[in-house]
C-alpha cells in the first residue's frame, strides 16, 4: 500500500528554517514526481513545490523561490523540503503526495494524504 509520511514541522521565529522530511512506503519513490503542499488554517490545499523522478527537474510556487528547496534521496525513498526565512504566512500543514505521470497529476490523483506535518511561523 502506497504511504508518505512527513515529519519535521515545528514552532519556529520568522526568519527561521526547517527541513521536512517525506519518507515513503509500499513503493518506490524513484518512479514518482513528487510534490509538496500546505494547507493554512481556513484555506484551501495549494502546491509549493514539485521534484522530477530524477531530481534535476523542480518548480515552485512564487512566494517561496528563493527560500525554500526541494530534494530527495531514490535510493532512501525520501524526499526534503528545506524552508528558510520562513514567515507567518508560511504557517500551514505540509503534506507530501507524488504520482508517476507529473507533478501536475498529484493534487489530482494522489489519494494517499498523510497526517501532514504543522509548520507554524510566529514571534
Amino acid at each position: 500500500q502506497l504511504r508518505l509520511v512527513e515529519s519535521g514541522g515545528g514552532l519556529v521565529h520568522p526568519g527561521g528554517s526547517l527541513r521536512l522530511s517525506c519518507e515513503a512506503s509500499g513503493f518506490t519513490l524513484e518512479f514518482y514526481d513528487i510534490g509538496w503542499f500546505r494547507q493554512a488554517p481556513g484555506k484551501g490545499l495549494e502546491g509549493v513545490s514539485c521534484v522530477g523522478k530524477r531530481g534535476d527537474t523542480t518548480i515552485y510556487k512564487d512566494s517561496v523561490k528563493g527560500r525554500f528547496t526541494v530534494s530527495r534521496h531514490n535510493a532512501l525513498n525520501m524526499a526534503y523540503l528545506q524552508m528558510n526565512n520562513l514567515q507567518p504566512e508560511d504557517t500551514a500543514v505540509y503534506y507530501c503526495g507524488a504520482d508517476p505521470r507529473g507533478c501536475d497529476a498529484i493534487e489530482t490523483y494522489f489519494n494517499s494524504w498523510g497526517r501532514g506535518t504543522q509548520v507554524t511561523v510566529s514571534s
